[in-house]
């Protein structure tokens, strides 16, 4: 019994390191973040770590940048619920480690069973960046890893954090920001001669995988429809979508519900949405 315990023990142990190799194989990223406080990483809070790297000025100037951030985000959902786990790098290399990525100023992340993490870099860090991943944070925090990656297309909950993100709209009135998105896409696609369609950018794959150009069309096709949606429905449409998706309702059907909605309600017409022209 004793050597059939021992040897069922050797067997469960390396099956338990094969499974954490491949894991880290895989999704190093993620496991850097969940082993941060092993690193050499100042805990600041439960939530909070800092690269010791980062001056005492450029902490407070973090921290008052995600504090006006929440604000934002909280005054755009009616309040803010996100539990991510802040990770602030001092260099690209840090940023690299822990987002699996070396571009942009940050980035977001979340698991299966519910952990979420925003990694922010210094260098280029604003309002609308913090804003942006908080954005993303916060529908996941609200639906859930599973409901967030299998029911939410890509350019919706992109094109619901450039709703936050000022960098290439700076209008924070729905119907001009619309409009001024409408132009920026009209101009990337050369008059509407070369365009992705949204069902091009479902996935992260298709937002995110191809060149410099063809991320940015992604992310105005992603605001002009987004933007478009939310001057017919307003913030009480996000609402009303995510209340829907947590009840295991279609996003299609919930989407284009709350569209005809507001169209009926709008008291002006807006400019069509070029992406829905025969």
């Amino acid at each position: 019994m004793k050597s059939w315990l021992f040897k069922a023990g050797r067997w469960i142990g390396a099956g338990m390191l094969a499974v954490l190799v491949g894991y880290y194989s895989i999704y190093p990223h993620i496991f850097h973040c969940q082993t941060i406080q092993f690193s050499d990483f100042e805990q600041i809070n439960e939530k909070l770590y800092v690269s010791p790297a980062i001056t005492a000025s450029q902490r407070q100037q973090m921290y008052r940048t995600i504090a006006r951030s929440r604000r934002r985000v909280a005054r755009f959902w009616g309040t803010s619920v996100g539990e991510a786990t802040f990770i602030l790098c001092s260099s690209p290399a840090q940023y690299q480690k822990y987002c699996h990525s070396s571009q942009g100023a940050g980035c977001s992340l979340g698991t299966p069973w519910g952990d979420s993490y925003i990694i922010l870099n210094p260098f280029g860090l604003n309002e609308d960046v913090v804003s942006h991943e908080m954005c993303h944070d916060e529908l996941f925090t609200r639906l859930g890893w599973w409901t967030t990656t299998t029911q939410v297309p890509q350019w919706f909950n992109e094109g619901l954090a450039l709703m936050l993100d000022r960098r290439f709209v700076s209008s924070t009135d729905s119907i001009q920001r619309y409009l001024d998105y409408l132009d920026e896409w009209m101009y990337l696609t050369r008059g509407a001669q070369e365009f992705l369609e949204l069902e091009e950018i479902n996935s992260m794959r298709g937002f995110f995988g191809g060149d410099q150009r063809h991320v940015m069309l992604a992310y105005m096709t992603a605001g002009m429809e987004v933007s478009r949606w939310m001057a017919l429905t307003g913030t009480s449409g996000v609402q009303k979508l995510t209340a829907g998706l947590k009840k295991k309702r279609s996003f299609r059907e919930l989407y284009r519900k709350l569209e005809k909605e507001g169209s009926r309600g709008h008291p002006n017409p807006l400019p069509g949405n070029p992406l829905h022209y025969p």
